[in-house]
């Protein structure tokens, strides 16, 4: 298989209220938009993609048209307190893990987005002994 991109599409009642917030706060770009469904690129990682889809829309299969549940996007950053500053304390985004570290190796707060979806933002740091043998080099 040659594949060219892969990136979550998030369904939503909330199309634009959730694009938007993935452009103001993340550095987002249009590259589609329309009433039901809008496509974004990072603006400084073009491979970065994520899109969203209005709940109901006739392209998603019945049964299948439900808001997004259980979707966590992981977003890696070089300080996660520097952006828990900004979009926790400043932005006043909804936290709901706040700023922490783990011995598994992650600086990270979770906040959740106008659809309801976890976003991680992540810092790499050093690991505990205890997890240094599960990394693959």
């Amino acid at each position: 298989m040659n594949i060219s991109s892969v990136y979550p599409v998030l369904i939503t009642d909330h199309v634009y209220e959730t694009a938007d917030y993935y452009r103001r706060h993340f550095g987002f770009e249009d590259t589609f938009t329309s009433d039901w469904y809008v496509s974004l690129r990072h603006s400084k990682a073009p491979l970065q993609e994520l899109a969203v889809l209005q709940t109901g829309h006739p392209t998603i299969p019945e049964g299948y048209s439900t808001p997004c549940r259980g979707i966590v996007i992981n977003v890696e950053v070089e300080d996660a307190e520097a952006e828990y500053e900004r979009l926790a304390c400043q932005a006043n985004l909804p936290v709901v893990l706040p700023l922490r570290d783990e011995e598994f190796g992650q600086r990270h707060f979770i906040l959740r987005d106008p659809a309801g979806n976890l976003v991680d933002i992540i810092q790499n740091i050093a690991v505990t002994e205890e997890y240094a043998g599960s990394y693959v080099q």
